[in-house]
């Protein structure tokens, strides 16, 4: 009958791991970029990846005829191409040279910017308004003082008024993703003019990426000296504009892995907001006070505008020398940054010095386990002590069965007597949850990771292992669901789980030891639809662990006899 019952109560649970743990990890722990690979015919060949274009399909019209209806100057740098559309003043044309869209050799850039009636239109827009004053529009044409805007060479948009008005847009851009932006308003006319200039992102679609509970895309921004995650594009839809006043800051939109941002002087008092239009469209804006301009005279006003990938190095070194605050802010690290940051610069630190993540990450996890090493051994010792103390527990359960508090006592004692503590054990798991959870984080929220190789099959440590044998490693000609889509490297988290645990003393409790049982198993389907990085770091602890433990028990052959018993 207790057979039985354990057998029920093992497939109820294996049930609730399966499916509830897809359940709760869909709604709070995205699990890894899509597959960049697939195998067909025992071959592995790129994915091919489809998203779907934003906005209105009567709206949209091919990208290239767009570009070619406006007039535009050239932007180059090592990180980004594109063009600037004179027709308006607006950075509209931008790709990420250096970040492919797919994992093949010829794909194409990411693209961060793109022009309104494009797929996916996405610019930023900078300009004035005021009363009583001819002002720039969207349908004004500039002229360039260039035909062609890269790092160490500016570029100057200019218009004037009929009314001896002067407008000004001066552009330079650096090295990495960061424009600078001086608007200035010259007076030529007879009488003060009153201006107020701002500054704009415009995107039609949300982002492609998932807003979730561990990682924040979509309107975000730094405002009074604290980064703002609760923004989301639901919010906007539903509750309208979002107004803020700040001194500094900045505000944008952000994906997984790209941010567009606008960033005003950090010395000025700003009004920030996000707004929703109509057709799936969203903004953010920035304006400023405006100023009164003199005849005779000039007024000019700073920013910036940054357009591409949330690498690391490049957000602090702006944080650090433009003077940003919280720009790091831009990846959502959440409750644990003061934790993950330096997971992340150990990790980096490991890649530049073997020039494979994957290795990086298995250097990495051995470096957590000599940190953890002294007390991994009092877990082991503490595990095989209260082992050889389980019959004399038993003999003070039966004898105070009808005193529980005496028993509680007597149990107590016996864990004085025999110098054991029965939570000792616990305690490097409790250590290994926030390490865990960091580098999940790290592995989840790191462009510097994404699409990096690690060896044979593993051709994107950010995407799940692509190869299963559910379909004999892709020889049987189809694709099987996510949910027994399992990899390799999941496998082999299953088995050196369940190493790990035939190394262990075993439970005494029937219950106990039905669950631990399963876990081992059940870590295949849970850890399957996570990075592989991930899954290579679980991989390479297990194993680091069984080697400790064969150790331990090497040298203290006791211990092992103990365990065995």
């Amino acid at each position: 009958m207790n057979e039985q019952r354990n057998l029920i109560f093992a497939v109820i649970l294996s049930a609730l791991i399966l499916f509830g743990w897809s359940f709760v990890a869909e709604q709070y722990f995205p699990t890894a970029n899509e597959p960049s690979t697939k195998v067909v015919d025992g071959k592995q060949v790129p994915a091919t990846q489809t998203a779907p274009s934003a906005g209105t399909a009567a709206a949209i019209r091919n990208r290239d005829l767009v570009l070619r209806e406006t007039p535009r100057v050239r932007v180059e740098t090592p990180r980004l191409q594109g063009s600037i559309n004179l027709k308006g003043a607006r950075i509209d044309d931008l790709v990420l040279v250096t970040h492919g869209e797919h994992l093949v050799t010829d794909s194409a850039p990411i693209r961060i910017l793109s022009p309104a009636g494009a797929p996916d239109a996405n610019f930023a827009s900078f300009g004035w308004t005021g009363e009583g004053v001819a002002l720039p529009g969207p349908e004004t044409v500039w002229t360039a003082s260039s035909d062609r805007l890269a790092p160490g060479t500016p570029l100057t948009l200019s218009w004037s008024n009929p009314q001896g008005q002067v407008f000004q847009i001066r552009l330079s851009v650096d090295d990495g993703y960061m424009f600078d932006v001086q608007q200035n308003v010259a007076n030529r006319g007879g009488g003060a003019v009153a201006v107020k200039p701002y500054s704009l992102i415009s995107r039609v679609g949300e982002s492609k990426d998932p807003d979730s509970w561990t990682i924040h895309t979509g309107p975000i921004g730094v405002f009074g000296g604290k980064a703002n995650y609760d923004v989301d594009f639901s919010t906007l839809r539903e509750d309208g504009d979002q107004r803020f006043t700040s001194n500094g800051g900045w505000l944008g939109f952000t994906d997984k892995y790209w941010l567009t941002a606008l960033v005003p002087a950090q010395d000025a008092g700003v009004e920030a907001a996000f707004r929703a239009g109509t057709n799936n469209s969203y903004q953010a804006d920035l304006t400023t006070a405006p100023g009164i301009v003199a005849p005779g005279k000039a007024v000019s006003y700073q920013s910036r505008l940054f357009a591409g990938a949330k690498e690391v190095a490049l957000l602090d070194r702006y944080e650090k020398d433009l003077g940003i605050r919280q720009f790091d802010k831009a990846i959502d690290w959440g409750w644990f940054y003061w934790f993950e940051r330096p997971i992340y610069s150990v990790l980096h630190w490991l890649f530049e010095m073997i020039g494979n993540f994957g290795f990086a990450i298995m250097g990495l996890t051995l470096l957590v386990r000599l940190i953890m090493f002294p007390i991994a051994q009092k877990q082991f010792a503490s595990m095989a002590a209260m082992r050889v103390v389980q019959p004399k527990m038993k003999a003070l359960q039966e004898r105070y069965k009808d005193d529980k508090a005496k028993m509680q006592q007597e149990i107590l004692k016996l864990y004085q007597a025999e110098k054991v503590n029965p939570m000792a054990g616990c305690l490097p798991i409790v250590i290994q949850i926030p390490i865990f959870y960091a580098l999940y984080k790290v592995l989840l929220l790191s462009v510097e990771m994404r699409h990096q190789p690690f060896v044979l099959w593993i051709k994107d440590l950010s995407a799940p292992d692509p190869l299963t044998p559910v379909n004999l490693f892709g020889l049987l000609p189809f694709t099987p669901p996510s949910i027994i889509a399992i990899g390799i490297l999941p496998i082999l988290v299953g088995f050196t789980s369940w190493l790990q645990f035939k190394l262990n003393p075993a439970p005494t409790d029937p219950v106990q030891k039905q669950v631990f049982s399963i876990m081992p198993w059940a870590f295949i389907f849970i850890m399957a639809p996570f990075a592989a990085g991930l899954q290579l770091y679980w991989v390479t602890n297990n194993v680091l662990t069984i080697l400790q433990q064969k150790w331990l028990y090497s040298r203290h052959p006791g211990m092992k006899a103990a365990v065995d018993a």
